[in-house]
């Protein structure tokens, strides 16, 4: 006679293995549904048009070469030539959908529909095989008892005033240090003195160049650091999970909140939280007029940047791979998911110990073209590193700092301090989003073939 205990675990796990054996089937069923339903949007519109359906999308996929192509030529000339190559770019994908439009009629919308049916089918079948999203471990503490806050008046379009921040901070027994607009203050000495005054807390309201000055001083010291969504993108914040939209939730994590462990990356001796950038980008954020007109700006100075008559000749020298004179190299604090376009800039977690390289060198019309069609393209290049050292051709070389125009002596030494800053954050936060799985059509051709057996294997 089986003991009752024994007998308990036994039906909890048979219960657990049906439960596994549902949803490998559901992962099977779904990949199916989006192999056939890709399938079949490619099919419609071939069998609705004939042979004209397929030389339409042979001239679809040479109409978006020639668009990439002309936006490489927009941001590459001047004058005429600039003007013919933009309305070359917005008028060639116009024309594709008109024609496809006209041509296809009802197949162009039921081929669109299945094309939707397939990415959501793909994604949730692939989504129970990417493995479990690993959460960053939380630590419950008492609250600060002396929390001191830098906050910037013009950071966001005013969102300190507009949300009521300095008047909150203060009921739940911070102070406040609100910055002068119209006097440039020492953020790092201001959040050294609180130290010495005896806080147990720094925080900032304000973008990420601002977050991650204040930050570098709170793990210099041990200190906890209180992240404040008052600026405009705040990227760092976003990726911690918290409100965005209403910086005010910020906050509550002076009373009721817990502590997270993160990486915190260094340009040289400059910290940032997100990421720092250097060519193009890094060269167009020092002109002076930048602020004021941002795509006048870029507009005249990318030809020249991208085609190398200005700007610094960079490498980047990555482990055993050395970047040779890219137009731009990106290195986050933590990697950037890469995989689909429209989550481009977030991070899975803030944990993980490696700096993210993201290197582009795009030498004519041909290589940007191949940024659209080709999964791995050669004028992309995407790395994980713990160290990155970035060389110019002269002394100094420009670097976009979290936002902030700063110029560093030559060569710039990357490198990430692994769980060097605590961040405190509200218990109760929107939290990030899950990360989408890559399609990959392979796997899911495996997994509509082999899961169901596997599943059923695991039940013997």
């Amino acid at each position: 006679m089986r003991p009752t205990g024994s007998y308990e675990s036994h039906e909890r796990r048979q219960r657990a293995v049906d439960v596994s054996g549902r949803a490998y089937r559901g992962q099977a069923w779904a990949a199916r549904v989006a192999l056939a339903a890709a399938v079949l949007a490619v099919l419609v519109p071939l069998g609705y048009g004939g042979l004209d359906g397929v030389l339409l999308l042979v001239g679809g996929a040479v109409g978006l070469g020639l668009a990439a192509a002309a936006v490489w030529w927009t941001l590459t000339l001047r004058g005429p030539l600039r003007w013919a190559a933009g309305v070359l770019a917005v008028a060639v994908p116009a024309g594709l959908i008109a024609l496809f439009a006209a041509t296809l009629f009802w197949a162009l919308p039921v081929s669109l529909a299945l094309w939707g049916l397939a990415v959501w089918s793909g994604r949730y079948a692939l989504r129970g095989t990417a493995g479990h999203r690993v959460r960053a471990k939380e630590r419950r503490t008492p609250p600060p008892r002396r929390p001191f806050l830098i906050m910037n008046p013009r950071s966001g379009g005013g969102k300190v005033d507009r949300f009521g921040l300095k008047e909150k901070a203060e009921r739940l027994g911070a102070r406040v240090v609100l910055l002068d607009p119209d006097n440039r203050q020492d953020v790092t000495a201001l959040a050294r003195e609180a130290v010495a005054e005896g806080a147990d807390l720094l925080g900032a309201a304000g973008g990420d160049g601002t977050q991650a000055l204040v930050a570098a001083v709170a793990a210099e010291h041990g200190l906890p650091f209180l992240v404040i969504s008052a600026g405009t993108r705040n990227h760092f914040a976003l990726d911690l999970g918290l409100d965005r939209e209403d910086p005010a939730a910020c906050l509550d994590a002076l009373s009721d909140g817990v502590e997270l462990r993160v990486d915190l990356g260094f340009a040289g001796d400059r910290p940032f939280v997100n990421n720092a950038s250097f060519g193009a980008y890094a060269a167009i954020v020092q002109s002076p007029s930048y602020r004021d007109d941002k795509i006048g700006t870029s507009l005249e100075l990318l030809p020249d940047l991208l085609t190398g008559q200005q700007g610094a000749r960079l490498v980047a020298r990555v482990g055993d791979t050395a970047l040779d004179s890219p137009q731009a190299v990106l290195i986050s604090n933590n990697p950037y998911r890469t995989g689909d376009p429209f989550e481009f800039g977030r991070r899975d977690r803030l944990d993980t110990g490696a700096l993210g390289v993201l290197g582009v060198r795009v030498d004519s019309a041909a290589d940007a073209a191949a940024l659209l069609f080709d999964p791995d393209p050669a004028a992309l290049t995407v790395l994980t590193a713990r160290e990155v050292v970035v060389e110019a051709d002269g002394t100094e070389v420009e670097v976009g700092l979290d936002g902030e125009a700063l110029v560093l002596p030559s060569p710039v030494h990357c490198r990430i301090a692994p769980g060097a800053l605590t961040v405190r954050v509200p218990r109760k936060r929107p939290g990030t989003a899950r990360r989408q799985p890559r399609l990959d059509w392979r796997r899911l051709r495996k997994l509509a073939a082999t899961v169901g057996r596997t599943a059923a294997s695991r039940h013997g």
